[in-house]
């Protein structure tokens, strides 16, 4: 009830309210955009700052990358929730959002690794250490901002702003790479035009800036100073708190697990399957998935305003259950408007590899170990999207549709001289390399998957940022929420692409990489049904657990 009580006696104007919900939510939009940009040029920034010729080694290396930047935002959260929980909400993600800007732009100024050699994947991996430690403060911040002007009502409609605000930053990355890949030639954007995106995260960082400047303190906040009620050590305090520690696991597993895997298997997984090995015009892949986002973050506000009617359990143990059922069927169905003519190809023309030690080691390259001859076949087609059955045999051979592949021996020592060899064998019998543009129809089922991916996201994400508000106590809560949620994010969800690209590359099964997701949401289904509330949302004071 105090947080109540202290919203009613500090109560904003619709006017003041209307301006917070706008600031936090376009300073969410940057800060995504910051981070997002990174992973939707991963496919030019592989050949800008790592130094090799294997594409699966070069996309895993962006990711781990990708990953790095995730790894910190729990540190990120642990330094900027005590900042938030002793100096207060506003001007701690005042520093979260210049820190990510800045970091962001340098990106964008970083010389290729033909020009500065290993300093270059060294400088980047630092600013990603930035990004992440920004973030990490970021999203705790916004959310408790938000929910802390808005009446107990209406908190999760107020709150789903925030959480479509993170669809909104990978929308914005997206729209941003389209426009200057229309007004730059393809060559001159992928040799220098890329760096725009990220410069221009200094112009977003000013209006951001002007934004949040113009904001005051939160309600909440400002009652509990006044009171005298701040923690003198909100991360030990997060620990120790009684209840806190059940609290947390359940944040960490059947939250912010289920959320961030669902989210990132519908965008980025999306973005990586059908720009990879579904071959789909770049593009193309850029619109349609600038479209299917924009229109799915309007769900994130249905499903928020829907959470303070139904409580917040509900939609995510719902959009948990959906995702178990539907997760595969959905990116069958995807590939299948995609690129018909590959599954086509693959079960008419069956590829048969057979020889001694057929695994493949997929960062062989970068620790100097030795890939076997049958490795670097199947990591090939693998890259290449072509499904393929193994065999052992003392000869290494390869057939399609029972024709012999004649092996050249300079294949096994030039990647990109193999990866040209098979795919012109492969052509032979059918088989279409070549840059993908499906029928219309077939356009409209992709974006319709797409949609139903981001109503699954929505389910789970969008009565979040309500929910953690709720769970944890106002002295300490931007540490108590932000803990979880950044260690769930960066760990569970951050590693996602990492993770899943790693299990495609060992098992030559492009759809394999969704496992992860199943495994992660399967436990978080388990602790949410055991462990959140059930009924209408209520305050943590509400809450005897």
């Amino acid at each position: 009830m105090a947080d109540s009580q202290a919203a009613a006696e500090h109560q904003p104007s619709k006017k003041e309210v209307r301006l917070v919900i706008a600031a936090s939510s376009a300073g969410t939009v940057f800060e995504w955009y910051d981070f997002f940009i990174y992973g939707t040029l991963a496919y030019i920034l592989k050949d800008v700052f790592y130094a090799t010729d294997n594409d699966t080694l070069g996309l895993l290396l962006v990711w781990s990358t990708f990953a790095i930047g995730f790894a910190f935002r729990p540190i990120g959260a642990i330094l900027f929730g005590y900042l938030g929980d002793r100096l207060g909400r506003k001007y701690t993600f005042l520093v979260t959002v210049t820190l990510m800007g800045i970091a962001t732009a340098g990106v964008g100024m970083i010389p290729s690794i033909q020009t500065i050699g290993i300093a270059a994947p060294i400088i980047i991996i630092l600013l990603r250490v930035a990004q992440g430690l920004a973030l990490g403060g970021e999203y705790g911040g916004a959310a408790i901002y938000v929910a802390e002007h808005a009446p107990p009502e209406k908190r999760g409609y107020y709150t789903s702003f925030i959480q479509a605000s993170v669809a909104g930053g990978f929308v914005l990355s997206i729209a941003v790479v389209i426009v200057c890949r229309a007004l730059i030639p393809e060559a001159e954007f992928i040799a220098w035009g890329w760096r725009i995106p990220f410069l221009l995260s200094i112009i977003l960082l000013g209006i951001s800036l002007w934004m949040r400047l113009k904001l005051s303190e939160s309600p909440v906040f400002k009652a509990m100073k006044e009171a005298g009620e701040t923690s003198a050590n909100p991360f030990k305090e997060s620990l120790t708190y009684p209840g806190n520690p059940r609290r947390i696991f359940v944040a960490l597993f059947g939250i912010t697990g289920i959320l961030t895997t669902i989210w990132y298997t519908a965008f980025f997984s999306s973005l990586s399957f059908l720009r990879g090995p579904m071959r789909l015009d770049p593009q193309l892949v850029e619109w349609i998935l600038l479209i299917a986002g924009t229109i799915a973050m309007g769900f994130y506000i249905i499903v928020g305003k829907w959470s303070d009617r139904v409580g917040r359990k509900k939609p995510i143990i719902i959009g948990a259950v959906l995702a178990l059922f539907t997760l595969f069927p959905s990116f069958w169905l995807m590939g299948a408007f995609a690129n018909p003519g590959l599954a086509n190809s693959a079960a008419e023309r069956p590829v048969i590899v057979s020889g001694p030690e057929c695994v493949t080691d997929p960062f062989a390259e970068m620790f100097d170990r030795e890939q076997t001859d049958c490795g670097k076949i199947l990591e090939t087609l693998t890259s290449s999207g072509v499904a393929y059955n193994v065999v052992d045999a003392e000869a290494l051979a390869v057939s399609v549709g029972g024709v012999p592949v004649i092996l050249e021996q300079s294949w096994f020592a030039d990647g990109a001289e193999r990866r040209t060899g098979f795919q012109s064998a492969l052509t032979q019998q059918g088989f279409d390399f070549s840059a993908q543009t499906p029928p219309f129809l077939n356009i409209l089922g992709i974006i319709a998957v797409l949609l139903f991916l981001g109503f699954l996201s929505a389910l789970t994400y969008g009565p979040v940022a309500a929910l953690l508000s709720e769970m944890f106590p106002t002295k300490i809560r931007y540490s108590s929420m932000s803990i979880p949620y950044h260690i769930g994010a960066g760990y569970l969800g951050g590693f996602l692409p990492l993770i899943a690209g790693f299990i495609v590359a060992r098992t030559g099964d492009v759809y394999s990489g969704l496992w992860y997701t199943i495994v992660v949401v399967g436990f978080g289904l388990i602790v949410a049904w055991f462990g959140l509330p059930g009924g209408p949302p209520r305050d943590f004071e509400d809450d005897t657990a």
